[in-house]
């Protein structure tokens, strides 16, 4: 089975289908053939386009990736395009959130 990512006029992904493998070699065109809109292909373990795709993801055109929305106005997409703090994670075995305004992270 194929999946492929509907897509708004804003290059955000509305729904995710998918489709007979018979289907797969053409599967933006018959998708938008059958359902109508604009399809492009995702892939659950990310052989394409960096990132399975969800409702909400962004598609850049220009770097052929799907990527989730920005989780904070600091943090930065990395090259397999995921969403990175200024700060890492502590890995010292505690739960942590990030704080926005603090740019840091604090105990849960």
């Amino acid at each position: 089975m194929a999946h492929f990512a509907e897509l708004d006029q804003n290059n955000i992904v509305l729904r995710v289908c998918v489709v007979a493998d018979e289907h797969e070699a053409d599967g933006e065109n018959w998708c938008a053939d059958f359902w109508g809109g604009v399809w492009k292909q995702t892939s659950y373990n990310g052989n394409m386009r960096h990132n399975f795709a969800g409702i909400g993801y962004t598609f850049d055109e220009g770097v052929n990736a799907f990527y989730t929305p920005q989780p904070y106005p600091s943090w930065a997409l990395d090259s397999v395009y995921i969403w990175q703090p200024p700060t890492p994670y502590p890995d010292d075995g505690e739960d942590y959130d990030w704080n926005e305004d603090g740019l840091s992270w604090v105990l849960a």
